[in-house]
């Protein structure tokens, strides 16, 4: 198996066109068309990471956090950036990042989270816009269903829960070929009126491309007719952060008591107590104070995120518990989604789970 087939495994899974606009995600470094002799898992790749591949033999990491974020000028090794791909490159290493796709897949990151605590009723937190798109084309009646059926097969027609949605419009098309042209039906130079489908579908945006080549190819007309426009609807199945419930609510303490031990961290730092019951959870790993506002607007008993400043904490106003666990610990387990997804998707290699702690904070 190549490196730019597992590339497509993790994109079918989180696609990395739903990457935030600031992150750096994809192959990072090496060979697209290297081959694969096993896999290590990370959250971060340091030099020791890197040394464990090639001790595992693994000729490809997947890390969830990118090694290169900004840009390198120079390859010295002066920092541990430059160190580390520095040592990838002369051990024929591949790094590829997955970091914010994930986060916002439906089944990423906080998923993971909402998982380890036991949320029921989930829901994204912040729904990702202007990732729908809408298809509308028009075809013969006697296409429609062939057409249709190509277009479902290419992942059009997909809504939340639900395959092979579509709306459909008997209409009577018009057209003039010119002297160029070649027309499945009618004459050259003379107008032509057929009886039609206008086939209508949604489609996720990162599907744009198969979508349209499952149109062009099944669709029997020289010059095909055809809409695509980007929707204004928010995409309830992806987008940053969740929201769930504890099947039954608890204490503050009993709640701050269960996150430390369930996400094994050092220390909670929280918000003052207001002696409250917490049922509503709400859920964002990594750096999430840009979604304090969406949390309390949900109606979140309590917020679960890392790397909160210190007027963060003045934003509860007493109407929700801000509780931040800590970076490393908010999306430790992403180690363990990944592994999971890969084993069950290939089987022919290693897919191995890093075992070193990249948590670079530690508790006194």
């Amino acid at each position: 198996m190549k490196v730019k087939e597992v590339i497509q495994i993790l994109d079918d899974f989180a696609p990395l066109s739903y990457a935030e606009g600031f992150d750096n995600t994809g192959l990072l470094v090496g060979d697209t068309n290297a081959s694969v002799s096993g896999i290590l898992v990370t959250l971060d790749t340091l030099e020791e990471v890197v040394d464990e591949a090639i001790k595992n033999n693994c000729n490809l990491i997947v890390s969830f956090h990118p090694i290169i974020f900004s840009g390198l000028k120079k390859l010295t090794g002066k920092t541990y950036v430059e160190r580390v791909v520095q040592k990838a490159i002369k051990n024929d290493i591949n790094i590829f990042a997955i970091h914010t796709a994930l986060d916002n897949a439906w089944n990423g990151v906080n998923a993971m989270i909402c998982e380890k605590l036991n949320l029921i009723n989930r829901k994204i937190l912040i729904p990702k816009e202007e990732s729908i798109k809408k298809l509308l084309t028009f075809v013969p009646l006697k296409d429609a269903s062939k057409v249709r059926e190509a277009l479902f097969a290419a992942g059009g027609g997909n809504i939340g829960n639900y395959t092979n949605c579509s709306f459909n419009v008997v209409g009577k098309g018009s057209f003039n070929g010119n002297e160029d042209s070649n027309p499945t039906v009618g004459k050259k130079g003379e107008t032509h009126f057929e009886e039609e489908t206008q086939i209508g579908i949604t489609f996720q945006k990162h599907k744009e491309a198969q979508v349209l080549k499952a149109l062009f190819d099944s669709h029997p007309y020289e010059e095909v007719a055809y809409e695509v426009t980007t929707l204004e609807n928010k995409n309830q199945n992806l987008g940053m952060g969740m929201i769930g419930e504890l099947s039954s609510e608890i204490s503050e303490e009993n709640f701050l008591t269960c996150i430390k031990k369930t996400m094994k961290t050092g220390c909670v730092r929280h918000s003052k107590l207001q002696n409250k019951k917490i049922k509503k959870v709400a859920v964002l790993g990594g750096s999430g104070s840009f979604a304090i506002k969406a949390a309390k607007s949900a109606g979140a008993d309590a917020y679960i995120t890392a790397d909160l400043k210190y007027h963060d904490f003045f934003t509860a106003e007493n109407n929700i518990l801000l509780c931040d666990i800590g970076h490393y610990e908010s999306e430790q387990y992403t180690k363990e989604l990944l592994v999971s997804f890969l084993t069950k998707k290939i089987s022919n290699f290693a897919i191995v789970l890093s075992q070193i702690n990249t948590n670079p904070i530690s508790y006194f």
